[in-house]
């Protein structure tokens, strides 16, 4: 069975490996150079870096499959730490490492600069959101959901906001409260206590994953064609023409924005920026967990990369992006407050990192209108928002679906 995969982000990659372990014979279309996406290594002044920083959950558990598969060992590319928020104005909430839900029960009601009855209250709250199943009856904004719940204070502000615009990419007052449900549902509602873990990578995004599956596919008679944009599809009853050129199936596993050159009837999204700024320190700077809150009018979120490397990220529309890179990058050496010029600063800006994830977004289905045609990506997997994880699951399900075709 010949399968065309066009597309070599995390999902196409995924798609194309659980093709070939099926049997298929797989040709991957990529019209950029390397693999990965919108998750992949970059070249900046001779430093191999990420166009923008990202960071994983224990909860990626198909994800980290896909990894042992290709040999991309995730105990050696990731380090794995209990999850804490830590923010600049004195707020900590640390998940220790005991069995679920134990971690998160113990981790809220010891959090710093909450009082006692905020804690019970949502202790109480996040009971009644398990017992439903994580499932609202309609969907509607974060802001309104924390609202109706009475979640006011101080871990609206430090906890569900920032979590919000960290999983979803879109501020907590115009996000999906489902979307976001969904992502607490399997992390800090889940059973399992690692699900909850942190997962930053050691090593540039492409090690983590796209290059060692390119590597994986090439080794196993995978064609790959990095390089070429495919500029038409034809499908039909007993396959699908790509520029020309026969396979019995293909999947569509390109970024949202992409979506309508291949396929007119696309459902049109809005779309959500990211800017991750380098900030290079000296060797001996380091924070005391990898992960801190910034709490100023510029800053989110920075993320510690080790010997001085500090990748501050900025998600979502907002003020910053009135600022130059000059000028961003300025502001958030200002609200580190670590003292003295940064060695080196770079600004990568992504304007359409993300969809945007709105109450009732329409979602594509995985089929494109016949069965041989499948659609891969994460806008595609419906139950997260444009996630690493989403993407991987919408891959493997593209898969099994053109094998059944």
């Amino acid at each position: 069975m010949r399968v065309a995969v066009i597309g070599a982000g995390w999902a196409g990659l995924a798609a194309a490996v659980d093709l070939v372990a099926g049997g298929a014979a797989v040709t991957l279309f990529e019209a950029g150079r390397v693999p990965g996406g919108r998750a992949r290594t970059i070249d900046l002044d001779g430093r191999r870096l990420d166009n923008g920083q990202h960071i994983l959950l224990g909860a990626y558990r198909e994800t980290l499959d896909l990894m042992r598969r290709v040999d991309a060992d995730p105990d050696t590319l990731l380090e794995r730490l209990p999850l804490q928020v830590v923010a600049d104005d004195g707020f900590r909430l640390a998940l220790p490492r005991l069995p679920a839900p134990f971690n998160v029960a113990l981790g809220l009601l010891t959090a710093r600069g909450v009082d006692r009855r905020e804690k019970v209250d949502t202790a109480l709250w996040m009971n009644a959101v398990q017992r439903r199943g994580f499932r609202l009856a309609r969907d509607l904004s974060v802001a309104a959901w924390l609202d109706a719940a009475g979640q006011t204070g101080v871990l609206r502000h430090r906890l569900w906001e920032p979590l919000c615009l960290a999983a979803l990419n879109t501020p907590a007052s115009r996000a999906s409260a489902q979307l976001f449900a969904n992502v607490l549902r399997d992390s800090l509602g889940s059973p399992r206590r690692a699900d909850t873990d942190l997962l930053l990578p050691r090593v540039p995004l492409g090690d983590v994953l796209p290059e060692p599956a390119a590597r994986w596919l090439a080794a196993h008679g995978a064609t790959l064609r990095f390089g070429e944009r495919v500029r038409k599809l034809s499908p039909g009853p007993d396959g699908v023409a790509v520029d020309g050129e026969a396979f019995d199936a293909a999947v569509l596993a390109v970024a949202p924005q992409h979506l309508s050159a291949l396929l007119p009837d696309a459902p049109r999204l809005d779309y959500e920026p990211i800017a991750t700024v380098y900030l290079q320190y000296p060797d001996a700077v380091r924070l005391p967990y990898p992960l801190r809150q910034l709490t100023g009018k510029s800053g989110q979120w920075v993320v510690d990369r080790g010997d001085g490397l500090l990748a501050c990220v900025q998600s979502g529309h907002g003020e910053w992006e009135k600022l130059s890179d000059h000028g961003l990058a300025a502001a958030l050496q200002n609200e580190l407050g670590l003292g003295g010029p940064v060695r080196w600063q770079r600004v990568v800006r992504e304007k359409r990192a993300t969809f945007s994830c709105r109450p009732g977004l329409s979602r594509a289905d995985c089929v494109a209108g016949q069965p041989r045609l499948l659609l891969a990506g994460d806008h595609n997997w419906a139950d997260y928002p444009a996630t690493l994880e989403g993407a991987v699951r919408s891959g493997r399900r593209a898969a099994q679906r053109a094998l059944a075709a």
